[in-house]
């Protein structure tokens, strides 16, 4: 099983210490921010950064932009952005040597249309196989947001079952925010599922507690089927004591111990 942590370009030293010792991965989070993404020098700073330890980046991961993101927008103006900051995020994660980028599903659930939600599946199947045909090198990584229910997401998932570097991205966190139990989440996409985001929150809001400090029940985790596909898992905390803390309480409950025996 490979566990994720974001680092902290600020202390990469200490941050690479700790993946040596807890044996962790990277998922890079510095690349969604608008901010960084429209400063050219920025972006190569922070490639020059994570490129240069000396350590095997492979198994990492990139969340991709997301902000104001919607790739099958009616409106050509803001679906030629979404892709232009896809196509970015995607360029950036080859750069690194990184195995896959995360994107957001950006679902407007306030929308209540049936024509909207088929338009919204057709349109992302279509959009995704073709990103995932042209860069077949990247794994592709579609995550759950703030959607009302995992119907949406199953549904384009099954439209790209037989592309090989597709796959869902469970945010266990979101999915606690929605009306629908996590456990029904994963009964719907488990088949899909190649990576995992996990943190804490209280039901309310996406608070980002470390593991076992909210109100999730991770008994979730002890779901065979959500580890078909062998996915990996981001402990989605910043900050190296939210980190400890989610690594302790995954330790002591014996995920960590199950899923690598």
């Amino acid at each position: 099983m490979i566990l994720e942590c974001i680092p902290d370009s600020k202390q990469i030293e200490r941050w690479t210490r700790l993946a040596e010792q807890y044996d962790l991965r990277f998922e890079y989070n510095d690349f969604f921010r608008p901010a960084v993404m429209e400063d050219d020098e920025k972006i190569d700073e922070l490639i020059r950064l994570y490129t240069g330890l000396g350590r095997d980046t492979a198994g990492d991961t990139v969340h991709g932009a997301f902000l104001d993101i919607t790739v099958c927008s009616s409106d050509p103006l803001i679906r030629n952005a979404s892709d232009f900051r896809v196509r970015q995020s995607i360029g950036i994660t080859r750069r690194l040597g990184a195995r896959g980028v995360v994107f957001h599903t950006n679902y407007l659930s306030d929308f209540k249309s049936l024509s909207y939600r088929d338009q919204w599946v057709e349109g992302n199947i279509l959009y995704w196989g073709g990103i995932c045909r042209e860069f077949s090198d990247v794994n592709i990584f579609l995550e759950n947001m703030f959607d009302e229910s995992p119907e949406l997401l199953s549904r384009v998932a099954q439209g790209l079952k037989d592309v090989p570097n597709f796959g869902v991205c469970l945010d266990i966190a979101h999915a606690f925010l929605s009306d629908v139990p996590v456990d029904e989440w994963v009964t719907a996409l488990a088949p899909y599922v190649k990576h995992i985001h996990i943190n804490d929150n209280d039901g309310k809001e996406d608070l980002h507690l470390p593991v076992g400090d909210g109100n999730i029940d991770w008994s979730v985790l002890k779901d065979r089927a959500l580890f078909c596909n062998d996915p990996s898992i981001l402990i989605e905390v910043n900050g190296e004591d939210r980190l400890i803390s989610s690594l302790r309480f995954l330790d002591k409950a014996g995920f960590l111990r199950r899923q690598s025996g």
